[in-house]
């Protein structure tokens, strides 16, 4: 039985710490979802705690895996992960079955699972969790009760600097499709194929047949059926990112932005109100540095604030302003204002604007940007 104890201790201490690290180290991804989770739950009230909630949750399921690691308190961390496993298995059962929150993200951005495939893999942990209450007496730790404490609380301090410092710059390990290198139009050697659907007049059948293949020729077959709907199959399109640039005329540019021989500079705005000056004067002396090299230099936001077009119409319209969807906006960058170098297609880097370099090391980085070097 004590075998079975240090198996299912290590195995819930394990998925606690990688639980809570790929959360943790997201912040603002998760508190996206604990957000989705009030609205679900008409709580829109709480939703300014979401990010705090988001910091203290995945410290204290860090902690509690590190403690169970390092054998520390058992009979605390114990009974607390069995408090934290039966109220996120209940969540998940109500989950899985009403579905109010697509997605719930357990383990965050990392691994993508069903609300059935969720509740299921807490049921399974929870074994493992009862077999941890039922033999807590058996395993004595090895370190005193001041050592046990500090274990446990640079557990605590361990993910709660981590989710600080990835608040202030980046997540360290991007799971988005956004990421840096990503070819945002990645080629297929697969081309599309286009369906029609018809249905016969007489029996009610429907056939699907590729668009060059049905009987369009047969005069008789046509009188006898009528089409009802066309649909394309394309391999790529999965492949393909869901962002829409709209520019101040209301056109679509997406393309002419993201697959440009220049580079974009796109500074990612999707809470206008956290646009302040400092932001905008820190974007402004990016254009004025940049402003005769071979970038674009463009504001997305879900709605264009009038303060930054007063202050792009201030200082000679240094910027494109464009409005996109902020659900796409805050896939491409977890950080507001975040900053992405697009550059034929291609996630160069991307960055929180508080570290974003200045002109000179961009040009360093990057010597296509400047337009008396032919690189290209």
């Amino acid at each position: 039985m004590k075998t079975l104890r240090i198996i299912s201790r290590y195995l819930i201490g394990l998925t606690f710490i990688f639980s809570g690290f790929v959360k943790g180290q997201d912040p603002l991804g998760t508190s996206f979802r604990i957000e989705d989770y009030f609205i679900a739950y008409g709580m829109d009230w709480a939703i300014p705690a979401s990010l705090f909630l988001s910091v203290l949750l995945c410290a204290a399921e860090f902690g509690l895996g590190w403690a169970l690691i390092w054998n520390a308190l058992p009979r605390v961390t114990t009974y607390l992960v069995t408090a934290m496993m039966t109220f996120f298995t209940i969540v998940t059962l109500y989950d899985a079955i009403y579905n109010p929150v697509p997605d719930c993200g357990c383990f965050g951005d990392a691994i993508k699972l069903t609300n059935i495939e969720t509740f299921l893999k807490n049921v399974v942990l929870m074994v493992f969790v009862g077999i941890l209450l039922y033999t807590r007496r058996l395993e004595k730790p090895s370190w005193s009760l001041p050592k046990q404490f500090l274990i446990a609380v640079i557990g605590v301090l361990l993910m709660s600097g981590t989710s600080l410092y990835a608040f202030q710059r980046l997540p360290l390990i991007d799971f988005m499709d956004w990421k840096v290198g990503k070819n945002m139009y990645p080629a297929t050697d697969i081309p599309a194929k286009y369906f029609v659907t018809y249905k016969n007049n007489s029996t009610g059948e429907t056939k699907e047949y590729e668009s060059h293949a049905y009987p369009y020729n047969d005069s008789v077959w046509l009188s006898q059926w009528t089409f009802v709907s066309t649909r394309i199959d394309d391999p790529s399109a999965a492949l393909r990112h869901q962002l829409q640039l709209i520019d101040m005329s209301g056109g679509d540019v997406t393309d002419s932005y993201l697959k440009g021989s220049q580079y974009q500079l796109i500074a990612i705005v999707w809470d206008e109100e956290t646009l302040n000056s400092k932001s905008m004067e820190r974007l402004v002396k990016m254009g004025q540095e940049l402003a005769n090299h071979n970038c674009i230099i463009a504001v997305a936001s879900p709605v264009i604030p009038e303060q930054a077009i007063a202050y792009n119409e201030k200082h000679g319209n240094l910027f494109d302003m464009l409005s996109a969807d902020d659900i796409v906006l805050k896939t491409m960058v977890r950080a507001n204002p975040g900053v992405i170098l697009m550059h034929q297609g291609i996630v160069v880097d991307k960055w929180n604007l508080k570290g974003l370099p200045d002109a000179e090391e961009l040009l360093k980085r990057w010597p296509g940007l400047d337009t008396s070097i032919q690189t290209e």
